[in-house]
């Protein structure tokens, strides 16, 4: 069985490339740094297919970076898909040459040909196999056009591999080092990644003694191989000028100095005001199903003689829980999931995360921030988990640590439905839209004050891709968004709000002294909750909710309604009249969006917190600066 690796840059199509030749599928996106693991599969029971990190460079200056490097300096596989992006080329090639100073059992795949054709790109295939000296083949893998003549090149025979020429100092310093090394790593070890090792003190004394210290000959080689791909590029590509020119007119604006901003902002609004105004009409026809069902249910429960403590916990404590959960969560999800998935696939997302890139380094952090904060407005675990394509330890953590200040899709319907309740409906959108803002502002405070206080150190560069635009495909989107996401997301909340709407019945329905155990943990916290602008039950909604956001909302009802069940979830109407029967008002209608927004990361975020710093200490602060962030901000509010 033979080993195949799929390398390259992020977004040119490689994680789709592997699932179309090994059926897995796996969630692909258009911004860098998407896939940070290796993932394998098999096809045709004679390949082990292995998709690699999408990286840039294999200097080992990042996670994906080393792991792609070892893993093709290994020698385990038999054959590197080098995957480039056909529109892109001679970016792509860098990496290319990169790969074949390790290894030349290299093909080359130039997929997205189509969208290559459709921007007036050209290129000769046969005179780049010819510079390259390895299998060149084409490839539209979205579409599956090309898998045939990738899967024949596997059993080609392979080229002997371009090399590329340095500086004759640099040349002879590689001679000395053990011929046991292959032409790739030798250039990583004179670039200072094995400094310490006595072997090669030979090939440093040369270099230094002429002044070639380590950051030098990185320099001059990454020249060298940029200048060798541009000339490669020049020698096989011609491109349509008036379409490049289009797409920089475009970039100007989008990303331009006083437009960039507003019009991140308006792609924010409309988003929000389509996710809102269209959520409520199913989610009132998901109530009536779930308070239909229920009916039915609380009516077979008593033909079959359930006993009416079970009774009623099944269905007032786990089951009206479950409704309230799937019929506020499913909609907003259901479309807010495919509108931001439309602006990945289009490339719009990777421009907003290049505007966002100048504040993050005034904050003393890493721009890369800015693509982990974006992924946190799915869910901030996977926000964490995306931190690691952050190259510095320091802004790595300070991301992971001010992830959580960004609303994740568990608390989108309570801020959509607090919102909507006590705002007109032509503000709502607005306001959405400002509780969002001011979550990226906290996060940008936070990152400057932990930057210059516990994690002092200077903002990295980084590189970051600004892809095409490309026209979504409307149908992949719709299933990704809705089986990657939605109901992903969906199953965790109903996983937890099973057990969590059983748990809080009990403690509603359980009485000491005339009253409910949640009635007492109420009371007992209101004072402390009152200095901040909440209540007790608003207090114990969220210690409860900790599980999962989403059950939050839900809690602070059957706190307030005392009755040990669920309001009805179908009328909006009762529960604001409910709300402001207990004391609720614009006021402090904003001082639970504030809390909402900076509270402690619910548990899943938490455990990935531990997993990804390795850290108790870091993770205990994870839970509290935002505890602390939020408190202090509603206290200044209410004083």
């Amino acid at each position: 069985m033979k080993t195949i690796a799929l390398a390259g840059n992020p977004n040119v199509g490689k994680t789709t490339l592997f699932n179309s030749l090994t059926g897995m599928k796996q969630h692909t996106g258009n911004w860098t740094g998407k896939t940070v693991e290796l993932a394998e599969g098999m096809y045709d029971r004679r390949y082990r297919v292995v998709d690699l990190p999408g990286t840039y460079s294999l200097s080992s200056r990042s996670p994906e970076e080393e792991i792609a490097r070892e893993f093709i300096a290994s020698g385990e596989a038999d054959i590197i898909l080098a995957v480039c992006d056909a529109s892109t080329l001679e970016r792509n090639l860098t990496l290319v040459l990169q790969i074949l100073e390790i290894t030349p059992k290299v093909i080359l795949v130039l997929n997205l040909w189509d969208e290559a054709e459709k921007y007036g790109v050209r290129v000769d295939i046969e005179g780049l196999s010819e510079l390259l000296h390895i299998p060149v083949v084409r490839s539209t893998a979205n579409l599956k056009r090309g898998n045939c003549e990738v899967i024949s090149a596997l059993d080609k025979e392979l080229g002997k591999g371009y090399r590329v020429t340095y500086d004759k100092e640099i040349e002879y310093a590689l001679t000395l080092i053990d011929d046991r090394y292959s032409r790739g790593q030798k250039l990583a070890i004179i670039s200072g990644e094995r400094i310490e090792e006595p072997e090669f003190i030979h090939a440093y004394e040369y270099l230094w003694g002429i002044g070639y210290y380590p950051e030098k000959c990185c320099d001059l080689i990454a020249e060298r191989i940029a200048e060798n791909a541009h000339s490669i590029a020049d020698a096989t590509l011609s491109h349509n000028e008036k379409r490049i020119e289009r797409t920089r007119r475009i970039d100007s604006f989008i990303t331009g100095r006083f437009t960039a901003i507003p019009i991140m902002l308006l792609l924010l609004c409309g988003v929000l005001y389509i996710t809102v105004k269209g959520a409520n009409y199913p989610s009132a026809l998901l109530s009536n199903a779930f308070n239909i069902a229920e009916g039915y249910i609380n009516r077979f429960l008593i033909a079959i003689s359930v006993p009416v403590f079970l009774r009623e916990m099944l269905v007032y404590g786990l089951w009206r829980v479950l409704g309230w959960v799937v019929a506020v969560m499913l909609p907003p999800m259901a479309i807010f999931f495919p509108l931001f998935t439309l602006l990945e696939d289009s490339g719009f997302l990777p421009r907003i995360a290049y505007n966002m890139d100048t504040y993050f380094c005034r904050a003393g952090s890493c721009g890369k921030q800015s693509l982990t904060m974006c992924m946190g407005l799915g869910c901030n675990a996977v926000g964490v988990c995306g931190c690691r394509i952050i190259d510095s330890p320091r802004e790595r953590l300070v991301g992971i640590l001010t992830n959580v200040f960004v609303p994740c899709n568990g608390r989108f319907p309570m801020l959509i439905i607090l919102i909507s309740l006590f705002f007109a409906e032509w503000l709502s959108p607005l306001v959405l839209c400002g509780v969002i803002l001011f979550g990226i502002f906290v996060t940008l405070t936070m990152s400057y004050i932990l930057s210059n206080t516990i994690l002092r150190g200077k903002c990295s560069a980084f590189t970051l891709e600004l892809p095409p635009y490309r026209m979504p495909r409307i149908g992949e989107v719709l299933v990704r968004s809705f089986l990657d996401r939605t109901l992903f997301v969906l199953g965790r909340a109903v996983a937890v709000a099973a057990p969590a709407g059983v748990l809080i019945w009990l403690m509603a329905n359980i009485n000491l002294s005339g009253q409910s155990v949640l009635a007492h943990i109420s009371a007992f916290l209101d004072p402390f909750a009152a200095m901040f602008g909440l209540d007790g039950v608003i207090l114990v909604a969220f210690i409860l909710g900790f599980p999962a956001n989403e059950i939050v909302l839900p809690l602070m009802i059957m706190g307030y309604t005392g009755s040990g069940v669920l309001a009805d979830i179908g009328n909006i109407g009762q529960l604001r009249d409910l709300l402001v029967t207990h004391g609720w008002d614009i006021t402090k209608c904003i001082s639970v969006l504030i809390f909402c927004i900076c509270h402690f990361p619910c548990s899943t975020t938490l455990l990935t917190i531990k997993k990804e710093t390795g850290s108790l200490r870091w993770t205990l602060a994870a839970f509290l600066i935002p505890l602390i962030t939020g408190l202090g901000i509603c206290y200044l509010l209410n004083i």
